[in-house]
């Protein structure tokens, strides 16, 4: 099955991969048992990763720097592509309707200051 995205298409083998994001092979494996990505597989069962997966690890790779655990990263992860999707929802729903998408609000200033008399 042919995919459109040219990004979502697995070319790289666990090695290529691993050598493109600089982490090994294990690590991979392990990212892929704790749910963090899922390569397609061949056939035969072998890995294969897309463009998107290497960006997935490149993410992975920032968030372990920064002193996340996996479990952390997982929830990131999650919350990211939710955010991604409810973005793309609210800028759609917008497009049919005809409508801007709305300008965002203001932090009050003032909202220690007393009120003026």
């Amino acid at each position: 099955m042919a995919t459109r995205d040219p990004k979502a298409q697995a070319v790289y083998a666990i090695s290529v991969a691993a050598e493109l994001t600089g982490t090994g092979q294990q690590n991979l494996r392990l990212y892929e048992r704790k749910g963090l990505l899922e390569p397609r597989r061949t056939d035969g069962g072998t890995r294969r990763y897309s463009e998107n997966d290497l960006v997935t690890l490149q993410r992975i790779t920032e968030l372990l720097a920064q002193g996340l655990n996996l479990t952390g990263i997982r929830l990131v992860l999650a919350l990211e592509t939710e955010n991604t999707a409810l973005k793309n929802q609210l800028r759609h729903a917008h497009s049919r309707a005809g409508t801007r998408k709305p300008a965002r609000a203001r932090p009050d200033t003032n909202t220690t200051s007393p009120p003026s008399p």
